[in-house]
């Protein structure tokens, strides 16, 4: 399993759809979810994604706070907000916000909630969904990626066929068939892959980071080896010695990039799968801790302890 898919598989991804919005020119709305907002499609969850549909129309959109000239989105392309970072969006982000949650029509026949907002304009027509996932903070993905992903409708490859069945799914919603959240719930989570994965295509060279350390041949196999074989206990020498590079070479290298010495990943990634198995499966504490690597329950305990400041035991009848 190579590092990028082990890191999204312990995230433990779930896709959801929020709302339908039509916005007619002159308009501009600010937003960002609450669990309370997902509780109904996903029940508890850690850490949100959200994500901006454009399924006709055009729109100007920039995260609260930055001074950068907003970006402009057109009919087919899609904004991806990783750590759903509040976020203001319109036909001008210079008039006075409304609060989108003011705006939101609850459904009355099982669809979807909806947003009819704005003057005389043009249409805009959005489709909001969101993903959840079990470990945002500490996840390496989530550290490393900028307030907002865009996919650009120019972009040709992978992403035409992603572009095309929300295109189909979004009519599908207009049309009032029944089926389409769930299209689009499954492909909210193949989106953010999709986005991910074209963001570290195009990093700059001098890049650092998790998602630069895989374009790095000796570091990415570094994170390759201690996700496809997190039990083995390995040492410094060791994994230097697989990767073909002297231990400091390798040392200066991944810390360089990674921003965190290998083992110290190692021992932490340890924590997040230990995490992902003690939420999802039954496993003994003692079993948990054999699958991530350790000898015995009580140094397990202690690393759990001291990495996410409660016991396993504790953390597993947590809500």
């Amino acid at each position: 399993m190579d590092a990028l898919s082990d890191v999204l598989r312990i995230a433990n991804l779930t896709g959801g759809v929020f709302l339908h919005a039509e916005f007619f020119a002159p308009w501009c709305i600010n937003s960002q979810l609450s669990s309370e907002d997902c509780s109904p499609f996903l029940g508890p969850t850690a850490h949100l994604i959200l994500y901006h549909y454009v399924a006709e129309g055009e729109l100007l959109f920039r995260v609260e706070g930055n001074d950068a000239e907003p970006t402009a989105l057109r009919a087919g392309e899609v904004i991806l907000l990783p750590r759903n970072d509040r976020h203001v969006m319109g036909s001008d982000v210079n008039l006075a916000p409304v609060d989108g949650h003011t705006l939101i029509s609850s459904p009355t026949d099982g669809g979807l909630f909806t947003i009819h907002h704005g003057g005389n304009g043009a249409r805009t027509r959005l489709i909001c969904g969101f993903l959840g996932c079990d470990s945002g903070d500490g996840n390496p993905i989530f550290t490393t990626l900028p307030p907002a992903l865009h996919l650009r409708v120019e972009e040709a490859g992978a992403a035409e066929w992603i572009r095309s069945t929300f295109q189909f799914a979004a009519d599908e919603i207009s049309a009032g068939r029944p089926g389409s959240e769930s299209v689009l719930a499954k492909l909210s989570e193949l989106l953010f892959v999709e986005a991910v994965r074209r963001y570290a295509e195009n990093l700059p060279d001098d890049e650092t980071g998790w998602l630069a350390g895989l374009r790095d041949p000796y570091v990415s196999r570094a994170l390759a080896l201690f996700h496809r074989e997190v039990t083995r206990r390995w040492t410094m020498d060791e994994i230097a010695r697989t990767v073909g590079l002297s231990r400091s070479a390798l040392a200066d290298r991944f810390t360089r990039l990674i921003g965190t010495a290998p083992m110290h990943y190692l021992a932490n990634w340890r924590m997040h799968v230990a995490r992902q198995r003690l939420r999802s499966t039954p496993a003994s504490l003692a079993q948990v801790a054999e699958a991530v690597g350790y000898e015995s329950e009580a140094a397990f305990s202690h690393a759990f302890k001291k990495a996410f400041g409660v016991a396993p035991a504790t953390w597993r009848r947590s809500p």
